[in-house]
């Protein structure tokens, strides 16, 4: 039972910090915070699907969502900005 409630507690703490994080991506102004805030949302994400006993769709997610999907942000941020230079 003492488990559960230290899991709930830190499952609440990750959801508030993923709509923080998502707020930023929104808000701000430069594209490079942007997508760090949404890879660190779902990196979040892969942390809550781990407490909820998913291993696989936190690999997943970590891998895919987090890493991947980040990279080819920047890596199309990159091919804008020296298209437009």
């Amino acid at each position: 039972m003492n488990n559960e409630i230290i899991y709930s507690v830190i499952a609440i703490g990750i959801g508030v910090l993923m709509v923080i994080m998502a707020v930023i991506a929104i808000l701000n102004n430069k594209l490079s915070v942007a997508i760090i805030a949404a890879g660190v949302v779902s990196l979040f994400a892969s942390v809550l699907f781990l407490l909820m006993a998913a291993p696989d769709v936190a690999m997943t997610e970590a891998a895919i969502g987090s890493g991947l999907s980040t990279l080819i942000f920047f890596y199309v941020l990159n091919k804008i900005k020296r298209q437009n230079a």
